[in-house]
């Protein structure tokens, strides 16, 4: 044992020794750097900024929570802890666990990193069939809606294009007057503002046709009056378009929310209109092929999931094949 006494003691006033360590430099690629770079690359590869957006957010939380700097800190500990940390419903952590997932493997795939650990972890839920929105709903809803105002009107006009057309309610915040061709009854709907970036012609009928007039006169009066310039067919009472383009959460599918807890409607939301719309396509006896195609889905398996059949349907059913 050292003494501490006599020509052995030390005044700590006479002398200060540093105990800093030296920082050790790393030689691997922090992640903002990295996501920098995979933005790049999905913004050069047509990604849509509301994805990386979505990523952006989901992905930083995740670093933040578990304070992370380097790429090779990444660990199937640290995306259990993150994951563990969420009050949220299971359908939502799989939301979260899937954005994760999907910017590790475009590091993975930039070389940074070696093994794909985060492909074994999962998150389950319980399969819950969702309903689409049934037609006598839809009649129930715009009967109760005030078509006399803008907001009403324009909200009438939202749900029948999508309950006729089937389009999601981000590519309804995108439709501009020159989607509609109005000599052939249709919508033609480019690549930019559709999900997959495919190319998409739609059936409307002389109804839906007449109303988009109606509506893009009355358009054109508010976005004079608040001098707004947008040829979008759905814009806010300012002359605004309804969406930014970074979130699903636009002014249309508030007011359907609203509209569902004013007039005690259960199965009112973007959603279940489209779904309804398919079901609707499937019960006038359209192949899984065509439904496919009129939702913009990327393959059949997508489909064949969206139109899935509760167990008391399907016996029902079976039974007039027996």
């Amino acid at each position: 044992m050292g003494r501490k006494h006599g020509i052995f003691s030390i005044q700590s006033e006479e002398v200060s020794i540093s105990t800093k360590k030296k920082a050790v430099k790393r030689n691997g690629i922090t992640i903002p750097q990295a996501l920098e770079t995979i933005y790049q690359q999905m913004r050069i590869a047509g990604n849509r900024s509301r994805t990386i957006e979505s990523y952006d957010y989901i992905f930083n939380q995740f670093v933040r929570y578990n304070k992370l700097e380097y790429v090779e800190d990444i660990t199937a500990d640290s995306i259990y802890d993150y994951l563990g940390s969420l009050e949220v419903a299971q359908q939502t952590k799989l939301i979260r666990l899937k954005s994760i997932k999907a910017v590790l493997s475009k590091f993975h795939n930039n070389g940074w990193m070696k093994q794909k650990f985060w492909s074994t972890i999962q998150v389950k839920i319980d399969k819950e069939i969702k309903k689409g929105a049934k037609a006598n709903d839809i009649e129930k809803l715009i009967e109760l809606i005030d078509q006399n105002t803008f907001i009403g009107f324009r909200d009438t006009v939202a749900i029948l294009t999508m309950y006729k057309t089937g389009i999601r309610i981000q590519t309804l915040g995108e439709l501009k007057e020159r989607h509609v061709d109005y000599e052939n009854l249709t919508l033609n709907l480019d690549g930019s503002i559709l999900k997959n970036h495919k190319f998409l012609k739609l059936p409307i009928d002389q109804e839906l046709a007449d109303l988009f007039k109606v509506l893009i006169k009355q358009n054109k009066k508010i976005r004079s009056y608040y001098n707004t310039k947008n040829t979008n067919i759905i814009i806010t009472q300012n002359g605004l378009p309804i969406s930014n383009g970074r979130t699903s959460n636009n002014a249309i599918s508030k007011q359907l929310n609203k509209y569902s807890k004013r007039f005690g409607l259960e199965n009112i939301n973007a959603h279940a209109i489209r779904r309804g719309y398919a079901k609707k396509l499937l019960e006038a006896g359209a192949s899984i092929a065509i439904i496919s195609k009129a939702l913009g889905h990327s393959d059949l398996a997508v489909t064949t999931q969206y139109l899935d059949l509760d167990v008391e349907e399907v016996a029902k059913d079976l039974r007039e094949y027996l």
